[in-house]
């Protein structure tokens, strides 16, 4: 009896033996809970490596392009710039100014020994003589006439005579004026000055030479270059989104990184028939002289302060079919596809119409391998 009892036993810890290896190896191979799959939604491990090509950034309102960026030429500012000819022929007789040199309102730059100068001196020499004898002459009539020894007629004509003098007197003191000449010169020089402040940038004279009133090219160009002109063409179908005094940005391939301001000052009245665009032209501050005339300048024309929408990068777009997405951030690890509507597509970035809000946050970039994420997830090629 006792050994039958043993048996028993000994039959019992085997049993309960098997159960538990049975049960310790269920618990082994059950899977762990994954969460839910929601169509749209990419879920990230927290340790996931895919995790180091996704970037996230909070949106936010911005001003914002109006149109694809334009192309403009830089150019003198005209009302600072004067391109400088003689009014006399003569000959160089001094170095000129050279290039370059920045000179004041009034400054020479340079001389000429000219016969124009010497013909208009000895014209007011000789008015000047002539004055002087028709006046010595009236006086003298004036005396005869109170003396009853000439007739009234002979008084009038010294009279006359008198008046022409002084007439031709300030007409050859007049021209010697306009030629900046003092009335006291009779050297037959000429000191051709700048009218404007600014820098020498064109010379077309060398000591020595001939020039002429008649000249095509101006022998000195002198601008203020700290303010410069930029000149854009714009077609007739963007023209109402340019307004007097909008503010620009433009980049110049010299300093690809720097975005430097201007302003509409004048819109053409004029359409160009053949190219379909009106010239605008805006006023661009130079303070450091870097922007030089010549150069050409992509334009970015912005929205008003008051105008703002959201602004994102294209890295963070992908197309499928005729429909954009991004994918917002839900949390760490999680990320929803959304549809959005494009207003303007740039070059790098894009304008959202629809589809974002300020503060949500998009994934700026690593787009593509969410999706791509996505498809192991649902098993499915399409959104």
């Amino acid at each position: 009896m006792p050994h039958q009892r043993k048996k028993q036993f000994l039959c019992g810890l085997l049993v309960a033996a098997v159960l538990t290896a049975c049960s310790d190896s269920a618990d082994k191979t059950q899977p762990v809970p994954q969460p839910p799959k929601v169509k749209g939604e990419v879920h990230l491990a927290p340790d996931s490596p895919k995790k180091a090509y996704v970037k996230v950034a909070s949106l936010s309102l911005t001003q914002h392009p109006l149109l694809e960026p334009l192309t403009g030429k830089i150019n003198y500012n005209e009302s600072v710039t004067s391109r400088i000819s003689s009014p006399v022929a003569g000959r160089v007789i001094a170095i000129p100014v050279v290039l370059g040199t920045q000179v004041k309102a009034g400054s020479i730059l340079l001389e000429l020994d000219s016969p124009d100068v010497a013909a208009a001196e000895a014209d007011y020499a000789k008015a000047q003589a002539d004055l002087i004898l028709r006046s010595k002459s009236f006086t003298r009539q004036q005396e005869l006439y109170e003396g009853k020894a000439i007739a009234q007629k002979d008084l009038e004509q010294a009279q006359n005579d008198f008046n022409g003098a002084r007439s031709e007197v300030r007409r050859t003191q007049d021209k010697l004026k306009n030629l900046r000449i003092s009335a006291q010169q009779s050297d037959g020089r000429f000191a051709l000055r700048s009218p404007v402040s600014g820098i020498v940038v064109e010379r077309n004279v060398n000591p020595g030479i001939e020039v002429r009133p008649d000249r095509e090219m101006p022998l000195f160009v002198v601008s203020d270059t700290k303010k410069l002109t930029l000149l854009m063409a714009v077609f007739e179908v963007n023209i109402a989104k340019i307004k007097l005094g909008q503010k620009l940005s433009i980049v110049v391939p010299a300093y690809p990184n720097e975005i430097f301001p201007a302003t509409v000052e004048y819109i053409g009245q004029v359409l160009d028939e053949k190219t379909r665009t009106v010239q605008v032209r805006c006023d661009l501050p130079n303070p450091d002289g870097r922007l030089l005339p010549g150069m050409y300048a992509s334009i970015t024309v912005n929205s008003t302060p008051d105008d703002q929408a959201i602004v994102i990068p294209l890295t963070a777009v992908f197309t499928e079919g005729d429909a954009d997405f991004v994918f917002i951030a839900l949390d760490e690890n999680r990320y929803q596809q959304r549809p959005v509507e494009i207003g303007l597509r740039l070059k790098d970035k894009a304008v959202i119409t629809k589809g974002l809000q300020s503060g949500e946050k998009l994934v700026m970039e690593g787009a593509l391998t969410l999706r791509a994420e996505e498809e192991v997830e649902t098993g499915s090629d399409k959104p």
